[in-house]
């Protein structure tokens, strides 16, 4: 399969400025021509009974006359099916009874086959700072995705009614409009702001997104694997963005301005960034040069061996992140993981030291809080040992605030104090990792990516901007140990009183694999940070070597928490566990005050 195609079967845009009101806007479209063409070379492929279907729809020679078929099905939304038999005007030499099963079966192939795919709604519409005038922007296009989604709803109940005579008791409300809408506009750049490649400025940059609730993606690939190499190269003039192909969505990462350009069939990647980062406003991108910028989907010729997954550049003061449009990468984790690899090369260029972190405000009791970092990779259990205080007696009355949820920066403030700030307001988490039911409590604001496989993950929206930006102090860093089992000799929590030792045990990145990535078993990786610290191993270790050794110096204790979740059999009770020794170890800090 050419890679530019790979995804034609499973994105769908909808043109999200017309208004919906007949159904021939949907059946004379392109885009339902190009679904059925679509569909039909899915059964060709299995081989299936159901091309039985088309058989009077071809000529002479075998082949498929598209158009007959399409005005077929126009007439069959009005009239019923053995009327159209009888009339003769289409060339079915099968019984009603016979062909009545097999278009039904069709239909309902062809329709779920439309449930299935990635579906998306877009408009242009000009952009209005007024808030009013945003607002009513959003409705139209609501309310035009409503029109659609029940158009849709009719025409399949119509077919539906006209192929068996008979109406259905059990009306099914299920979700087949866009999933995902945005609002779009072409904008005017400051001259100080642009880069050498015009396109950049030429395609839809999206203002506004509305979600259909539950939403659900499926990509190709369920895994991330390797590191994005740091080259020394220019690569700005060597490609072309289509502003057809194209839509570019402006992020705030922490505190960094990103665009994040993404080829059309990789949108439901960039729908996932919405739940993760804030949202930047056309105030800020059109007035203020990025700090980073990511292009998903470019033509993989552009690639060289070692960066077939991806690679990042940096040209004119700006760091680019660039990866290729192939299957192997369909996978929100390497969006995610380029956004922060981005965040990680530039704060070790501004001598702060990146975290593969999880920092909250836990506090114990209504009394004093504790600011807890948690370092570690993917799979070690930072997430879920937060989420497992929530599992927690309520008798403890422990809350907590997550600042960091994945990613995040250690500076020192004038006053010395250690400070740390977030990158994201959202989680990417593993549904198996979560308490049960947590997912599905926040169905209604989260994106699910492949919920049916291993590795099944949800974005969820949780912090607000202003608290993770913003920079708080702390109190403690633990380094999270998902591999040995908690005994005497190897209790919860541990604290470190020889720095050598901490720094180690930080610096060596040990965990058990979990599936999260493409390892398995006991795997090392320096300072648990994949994103730009590997990369960039010499700059990092003298910032970090500096900041270990003023957190001993201003008094911020390290240690070492067991959450035990890479040992088979503690996949909920090692986080929970975890979190009991954490909230006992801020009770014993308040009582000893």
């Amino acid at each position: 399969m050419e890679s530019k195609n790979i995804n034609l079967e499973r994105t769908a845009l909808i043109k999200g400025d017309l208004k919906f009101t007949n159904f021939g806007q949907i059946i004379k479209s392109t885009l339902f021509k190009k679904l059925v063409r679509t569909f039909i070379d899915e059964l060709t492929v299995k081989k299936s009974y159901l091309l039985q279907t088309l058989e009077p729809f071809k000529n002479g020679k075998g082949e498929f006359n598209e158009t007959a078929f399409i005005d077929f099905v126009y007439l069959l939304n009005i009239n019923s099916l053995d009327e159209i038999i009888q009339s003769g005007y289409f060339d079915i030499q099968f019984t009603y009874e016979e062909y009545s099963q097999l278009f039904l079966g069709f239909l309902e192939g062809f329709y779920n086959y439309w449930r299935s795919i990635q579906r998306f709604m877009i408009k242009t519409d000009e952009y209005s700072p007024d808030e009013n005038t945003k607002r009513s922007k959003a409705y139209s296009l609501a309310s035009n995705n409503d029109a659609f989604k029940k158009m849709v709803l009719d025409l399949y109940r119509n077919i539906h009614f006209n192929v068996t005579g008979k109406s259905v008791s059990i009306y099914r409300q299920l979700p087949s409009g866009a999933q995902v809408a945005f609002l779009t506009d072409k904008f005017e750049f400051d001259r100080g702001v642009k880069s050498k490649n015009d396109s950049l400025y030429k395609v839809p940059y999206v203002w506004e997104a509305i979600f259909e609730p539950p939403v659900i993606f499926y990509t190709q690939s369920s895994k991330r694997d390797g590191i994005f190499p740091v080259k020394d190269k220019r690569i700005l003039q060597k490609f072309y963005l289509d502003c057809d192909e194209w839509f570019a969505i402006p992020v705030k990462v922490g505190r960094l301005l990103s665009i994040v350009y993404v080829q059309k069939e990789f949108l439901a990647l960039g729908a996932g960034l919405f739940n993760l980062f804030e949202m930047a406003t056309p105030e800020e991108f059109t007035k203020q040069k990025p700090d980073a910028v990511v292009f998903f989907g470019l033509d993989g010729a552009l690639f060289e061996d070692d960066e077939k997954l991806g690679f990042v550049a940096k040209e004119d003061d700006v760091y680019y992140g660039l990866l290729p449009d192939t299957a192997e990468i369909d996978y929100f984790g390497y969006m995610k993981k380029m956004m922060l690899t981005l965040h990680n090369v530039i704060q070790i260029e501004k001598k702060a030291m990146p975290v593969h972190g999880a920092f909250a405000k836990i506090r114990v009791g209504g009394r004093k809080s504790a600011n807890i970092m948690l370092i570690g990779d993917s799979g070690a259990g930072k997430s879920e040992t937060l989420e497992a205080i929530n599992k927690l007696p309520k008798e403890l009355a422990c809350d907590f605030d997550i600042l960091i949820d994945d990613m995040g920066s250690l500076h020192f403030n004038k006053e010395g104090e250690l400070m740390a700030v977030g990158t994201e307001i959202g989680a990417f988490v593993r549904l198996d990792d979560l308490q049960p039911g947590y997912a599905y409590s926040t169905m209604d604001r989260s994106i699910f990516m492949n919920p049916n496989i291993v590795n099944a993950r949800v974005i969820v929206p949780q912090m607000a901007y202003e608290e993770i930006s913003r920079s708080t102090r702390v109190d403690f860093v633990f380094y999270i140990n998902n591999y040995e089992e908690i005994s005497e000799s190897a209790p919860a929590i541990e604290l470190f009183n020889d720095l050598d030792q901490a720094y180690a045990v930080f610096s060596e990145g040990k965990r058990m694999a979990k599936g999260t990535t493409g390892e398995v078993g006991i795997t090392t990786t320096y300072f648990a940070n994949p994103f730009g610290a590997v990369q960039l191993k010499d700059e990092h270790e003298k910032i970090a070597k500096k900041t270990f050794k003023k957190m001993q110096e201003t008094g911020v204790q390290i240690g070492m928490i067991r959450t035990q979740l890479g040992i088979p059999g503690y996949e909920q009770n090692g986080p929970f566990q975890a979190a009991q020794a954490l909230i006992q170890f801020i009770d014993m800090l308040n009582k000893s005050e």
